[in-house]
């Protein structure tokens, strides 16, 4: 079955890696970029594949409402032969523009989304990338020393954008749990790197940290989206042993959610 993607971050080194592998499965991929100057790298990513790709060029830091995310979703569907039925959220403030800018793209423009997906019926899932230390309290999994690596990111080193996509996180994990439609899934991955794809360690991680490749969140993404029977959750990600499809299957099959222990999970 064929399906629209949109890509929110698409100029992004995750979104640019995991475009071509969406394309490949013949699915529209709507690619969101914020400058026109991008435009020709996204492009290329389109070049000899499958699917259509779109590139659609909006700035996320513009989205103050739930109703302005909402025409961007509907002006990504004017793109494709069909609507919008899966969001990916990959995008960031990547430590620009200060405090303001991470909350009102990494908080603000995700619950934004987050919001208008649910609102929208055709969407069915949307998959957003994190960081696998963003939780409030320590899992049963994890040692106190992880916790305390974790909360030393969390508050000393990356605090105001743990603030902001604990926020989002907390948010889709409310929604998709109350919607009849819509599977939200966080995927939560460890220190990114620049090494090729490889096995992982994936639901509930050992550690607070640890390192994965971009390349492998990619690849996990993508077989998340196109695998069935997806459930709502956290799913973490680190560099692993066991094969990313098994991996996933292994996921889906035990309904593994490592929002278990945090606040969020009970309500």
């Amino acid at each position: 079955m064929s399906h629209h993607v949109l890509l929110l971050g698409g100029h992004g080194k995750v979104a640019q890696l995991l475009t071509p592998l969406l394309l490949k499965r013949s699915w529209t991929v709507t690619s969101v970029i914020r400058a026109q100057e991008q435009v020709p790298t996204i492009k290329k990513l389109g070049e000899s594949q499958n699917g259509k790709l779109n590139v659609l060029v909006r700035s996320l830091e513009d989205v103050k409402s739930t109703d302005d995310a909402k025409k961007v979703i509907e002006d990504a569907g004017r793109e494709g032969e069909k609507g919008v039925d899966y969001v990916v959220w990959s995008a960031g403030a990547g430590g620009k523009g200060g405090p303001e800018r991470t909350y009102a793209i990494d908080r603000d423009a995700a619950i934004h989304f987050i919001r208008a997906a649910a609102s929208t019926p055709s969407i069915t899932k949307f998959l957003m990338v994190s960081y696998l230390a963003s939780r409030k309290a320590k899992p049963a999994w994890w040692s106190e020393e992880e916790w305390k690596a974790a909360q030393h990111v969390n508050n000393e080193v990356l605090p105001t954008y743990y603030k902001a996509k604990i926020a989002a996180d907390e948010e889709l994990y409310r929604v998709s749990r109350k919607s009849e439609t819509l599977v939200g899934i966080n995927l939560r991955p460890g220190t990114l790197t620049l090494e090729p794809a490889g096995k992982v360690e994936l639901g509930r991680t050992k550690g607070s940290s640890g390192d994965v490749s971009r390349e492998t969140v990619a690849v996990v993404a993508d077989e998340l989206l196109a695998r069935e029977g997806v459930r709502n959750g956290w799913i973490d990600l680190l560099d692993g042993a066991e094969g990313v499809r098994e991996a996933v299957e292994r996921v889906v099959r035990e309904g593994v959610d490592a929002a278990e222990g945090d606040p969020v999970y009970d309500e």
